[in-house]
Formats: C-alpha cells, sequence, structure tokens
C-alpha cells in the first residue's frame, strides 16, 4: 500500500506547452534553453503536456502533485527516456532498479549509510579536502570545478574502495565521469538513437569513456576478490555476493552494477554543489564573512570532525541554500506502472512524467525572490514554514537518494575545511555559468584564492598568474538563462 500525501481540495490545471517543433517537438526547447523552458511552464497549468519526438510527456509543476508523485512508487516508478539511458550506462543499480527489486537493494547498501557510519567518514573527508587546497598557492588561478571533482573522486573511491584506486586510476575515473555526464542529457532529450551512432568527436569521447569507467571497477573488483576482505562498500557487496553477512546473494554484475551507479551519482554531484556554494560565497560577501567567522570559531584552525558538525549551523544553511538555488539534480522522469490519476488528468499505463527540482526550488509562491542567494531561508523560524514538495535536492519517498545525509555531511566539510584557509575570488568579466547536461553546475569555474589571513591579493606586474584586483566586479548571469544556449556536450 503506497503512503501517499492528501491532496488539497482543489482543482488542478492541466494545459499543453505551446511552440512545438516538427519531430524533435519540445526536445528542441529543452535542449537549448532548457532552465528557460521548464521555467516557462508553470504558466501553463499543474501538470503541463509537452512532446518529446513522437511521445506524450507530462511536466508535473505543483509541488503538491511532485510529491503525492513521489510518495505513490507502485504508481510511478523509475522509468522515462532519462533512466532508459541511465540503465545502459548503470545496469540494474539502485538508482535505475525497478520497485520489485529496490527494496532488496537497499536493505543491501543501507548500512553503510547509517548516521554511525557518515560520522566515522568525516575526518578522511577533512583529510581529503586540505590535502586539495593545501597545494593551492595565494594569488593563484584554480579550476575550482575541477578541484572538487578531484576532491569528491578520492572521498568517494576511499569509502567504496578502500585504496583500490592509486592517483592515476582516480584521475582516469574523474575525467570519465565528466565525460559520461556530459554526453547523457542530450541523449535523454533526443527521442532516437541514429544520431549517437555516427563517430562523431562528442559520440566517440563518451563511448570511450563508458567503456573505461566500465573496465576500472571491473579491474577494482577482480583486485579486492584477490586479497583479503576490507570494511568498505566494495567489501560489502563481495561479502553479499557469496551469501555472507546473514544477506541473500547478489551476482557479480549487481556488484558492478552498484559500484557504478554510486561513483555516478557520490562524485559530480557534491562537486558541483561546492563549486556553486564557491561561486555563489564570491558574490555574497556577507554570507561568506559569516561562513569565516563561525568556522573560525569552531574549528579554530584544525581539521572539522563529527561533533563538530551541529555547530557549523551557518555552514549547512550555505550548503542547503545551495541545492536550493543551484540543485545538481535539476530533471528527473517517472514512469506510470498503470493508468492512474494525477491532477485531475488520468494518465495511461507506460506514461512519461517529469520533475524538476529546479523548476520546483524557483517557485516565487515558495521561495520569494528565488533567484538569491539567501542562506538566512533556512534559519529555524523560516525554514520550518517550506511546503512539503517545494525543496526536493534528494527526491523524497522510498526512493529518495540514499546518500544525502553523506553528502550533506561532504560538502560542509570540505566547504569549512577550505574556506578556513582560503578565500576564493572571480576574475573580472562573466561568471562561469550554469552548464545542463545529466546534472547541474559550473562545469569550468576559475577563481583566484587568496590567503585568509590576507586582504585579496593584487595582481604582480610579474606574474601573470596571480590574482585580479579586489576590485573587480564580475557579471552574474541570470539562472534561469545562464548555459540555455550551452547545454554541455551534444
Amino acid at each position: 500500500m503506497s503512503h501517499v500525501a492528501p491532496e488539497a481540495d482543489r482543482t488542478w490545471i492541466v494545459g499543453t506547452a505551446p511552440g512545438i517543433f516538427p519531430f524533435l517537438s519540445h526536445g528542441i526547447a529543452l535542449f537549448r534553453r532548457p532552465l528557460a523552458f521548464l521555467s516557462s511552464l508553470p504558466a501553463h497549468g499543474d501538470l503541463v503536456r509537452i512532446r518529446l519526438g513522437p511521445t506524450r510527456a507530462w511536466v508535473v509543476c505543483h509541488p503538491d502533485l511532485v510529491r503525492r508523485m513521489l510518495l505513490d512508487t507502485r504508481s510511478f516508478d523509475k522509468g522515462g527516456p532519462q533512466y532508459d539511458r541511465l540503465r545502459l550506462l548503470m545496469g540494474d543499480g539502485l538508482v535505475t532498479s525497478r520497485l520489485e527489486t529496490h527494496r532488496r537493494q537497499r536493505r543491501l547498501l543501507q548500512p553503510r549509510f547509517t548516521p554511525a557510519r557518515i560520522a566515522a567518514h568525516t575526518r578522511l573527508m577533512g583529510e581529503e579536502a586540505e590535502a586539495v587546497c593545501r597545494a593551492w598557492r595565494p594569488g593563484q588561478r584554480i579550476d575550482v570545478s575541477a578541484q572538487m571533482m578531484a576532491l569528491t573522486t578520492r572521498v568517494t573511491g576511499r569509502v567504496l574502495l578502500s585504496d583500490t584506486l592509486d592517483e592515476a586510476t582516480g584521475a582516469e575515473v574523474r575525467d570519465c565521469l565528466s565525460a559520461v555526464v556530459r554526453g547523457l542529457f542530450v541523449r535523454t532529450v533526443v527521442p532516437v538513437d541514429a544520431p549517437f551512432r555516427v563517430p562523431t568527436p562528442a559520440n566517440r569521447r563518451y563511448r570511450s569513456a563508458v567503456a573505461r569507467l566500465h573496465a576500472i571497477v571491473d579491474s577494482a573488483v577482480a583486485e579486492r576478490r584477490a586479497g583479503p576482505p576490507r570494511d568498505d562498500l566494495l567489501g560489502t557487496l563481495l561479502a553479499a555476493v557469496d551469501g555472507g553477512d546473514g544477506a541473500a546473494a547478489i551476482s557479480e554484475r549487481e556488484v558492478h552494477d552498484h559500484l557504478i551507479t554510486l561513483l555516478l551519482t557520490g562524485v559530480e554531484t557534491t562537486a558541483l554543489c561546492l563549486a556553486s556554494a564557491f561561486s555563489l560565497l564570491a558574490r555574497h560577501p556577507e554570507a561568506e564573512a559569516r561562513l569565516h567567522a563561525e568556522v573560525d570559531a569552531v574549528l579554530g584552525g584544525r581539521r572539522p570532525g563529527p561533533d563538530d558538525l551541529p555547530r557549523l549551523v551557518h555552514t549547512r544553511r550555505v550548503v542547503t541554500e545551495t541545492l536550493r538555488h543551484s540543485p545538481p539534480g535539476w530533471l528527473f522522469t517517472r514512469v506510470t506502472t498503470k493508468e492512474t490519476e494525477l491532477g485531475g488528468c488520468r494518465l495511461p499505463r507506460g506514461a512519461t512524467v517529469l520533475y524538476s527540482p529546479y523548476l520546483l526550488h524557483h517557485d516565487t509562491a515558495s521561495f520569494p525572490d528565488p533567484d538569491r542567494f539567501l542562506p538566512e531561508r533556512w534559519l529555524p523560524d523560516r525554514g520550518g514554514g517550506v511546503r512539503h514538495g517545494a525543496m526536493l535536492p534528494f527526491a523524497a519517498g522510498s526512493r529518495k537518494c540514499i546518500g544525502d545525509s553523506f553528502a550533506m555531511t561532504e560538502a560542509m566539510v570540505a566547504l569549512a575545511a577550505v574556506a578556513a584557509r582560503w578565500r576564493l575570488r572571480h576574475p573580472a568579466g562573466r561568471i562561469a555559468a550554469l552548464r545542463p547536461a545529466v546534472t547541474l553546475g559550473p562545469r569550468s569555474l576559475v577563481m583566484w584564492c587568496a590567503p585568509r589571513a590576507q586582504t585579496p591579493v593584487r595582481t604582480p606586474s610579474r606574474a601573470p598568474s596571480s590574482a585580479p584586483p579586489a576590485t573587480a566586479n564580475p557579471r552574474a548571469q541570470d539562472s534561469r538563462t545562464a548555459g540555455d544556449r550551452d547545454v554541455d556536450d551534444a
């Protein structure tokens, strides 16, 4: 029996999006200007029909309806174009599995994501954050996106595989993941396979990255099979293959699929959240100053530990507001398992239904002035008033992201560790845009770093790589149009 939240007694509006293009239909608009297209839909209804090629789909625009859909997993299962493509990549892992196998998979993995387990990883997260930013130099121009990807790859690799991946292989994993997520979005919105069989550079890059990622995972599993057991997630999976620890036996293929899934979902999303946070903080000095004051008072120059997290209250608000303002997971699909009703509309079995955390997080009815970055939204007397379904960075219900607490902890620890040492600043000019792909965020965010103990570094005349004057005032782009003309990697 599904646990569905009761809907308010109201009349829902079901509409149709205008501007259908021949054959590809709304896929053109969704590909070329995805954020602007999604933001235009609530004007046409609470539930809006669109076309992706010859297929009808529905976009759920009202948070109450989104929540109802996510809680009713028996009627709305993981599926649709997005998950059809992801299954080709991830197999039958936790993210892409159907309802009938998901519960068994979650029971197997959940013990690795308990509060006690996550707390035990806090120092590991702090070590890796310090290792990344320790190599920075005053006035250095750094690719924040790449640095955060390096950090989250190392953290995720250690949690999943201990020290099985060496530095060079970890860098390969990072590059492969970047290439894969760039290519996935266009494969989701374009409803035919023919364009992706053409040997274009982008298609070759995608296929090569997928093949290499699978080969690295297979090699890691084989190496661990030949060695002693270890207390990490791969160890849990390998024990389950043999039916150990009282768990039902799983297949070697499931081990592979789970590792691919957790690498894909655990690395880039947190890295993009951190990159977005540093970009937003640089444009909001008051929020940044409060962050610096908090980490100085709580940490006093030492590495964050599990006991520090409850005291890093502003740090948590910064991460939460970043997830609202620039959610890495910005567009998802579900598929109806039977004929069902949503918002007064009868949906046939097999219908594709989309929802967008980005759209919900920028709804003015839920979040006044939604394009502003305001960590104060999450003060106790304000954040508690956010209605159910309006804030969904990790989904909801039984299919809620298993790693939500892990991701929050990792982001908080990394943000505090970097902010304790460095102040990051945008160069003069335009700020790196949010780049919509299968995830959303700045993928080439370059910033100058200045040590916290000093004022922002000015440009020395002899060093071309040093920081610009502190008076530089980069221009921020509207979050609804940033990156809209440049979906990453076609």
